[in-house]
């Protein structure tokens, strides 16, 4: 009888670890297929603070990101207190939505209707192109993005 119950212990470790493996490994190969705005592979915007909807660094987006988090940009002041002037404070942290707060030189994964709306305001922040998910292209043409891209 122990050995039974070992046994069956041993196997659903093992199949949890396979379950655990398949959802990290599409994950994985997901974010390897996303493009950025230039049709290349879509690049980390920033690890430290953690970025991105799903805090994974980059600025892919899904179904559950109803921000469309898709910008990555090299925050300013100016953007950050037009940002909070909107209702959106990105400067005071957050802890329970894992949100260090932001300061000048940021980098950080933004909407893009408030990336849009800073741009209508002339407050918008640089931009990483290669880390810019090619969603923003269905709300801002390549050129404007050109415009205000960075290198890092």
């Amino acid at each position: 009888m122990l050995q039974f119950s070992f046994l069956r212990k041993a196997f659903v470790i093992f199949f949890m670890l396979l379950i655990c493996f398949s959802c990290s490994h599409k994950a994985e190969t997901k974010m390897r297929k996303e493009k950025n705005v230039l049709g290349e592979i879509l690049k980390p915007c920033c690890m430290k603070p953690l970025a991105g909807f799903y805090r994974d660094g980059s600025c892919r987006t899904g179904e559950d990101d109803h921000g469309t988090h898709i910008v990555c940009a090299k925050v300013t002041k100016e953007f950050l207190e037009f940002s909070k002037s909107r209702g959106n404070d990105l400067i005071t942290p957050s802890p329970n939505h894992r949100f260090p707060g932001l300061k000048d030189g940021d980098k950080w994964c933004l909407c893009i209707g408030r990336w849009k709306e800073a741009l209508d305001h002339g407050v918008a922040p640089p931009i990483i192109l290669e880390s810019t998910h090619e969603k923003a292209l269905e709300y801002v043409q390549l050129e404007i993005l050109k415009e205000h891209g960075v290198e890092v």
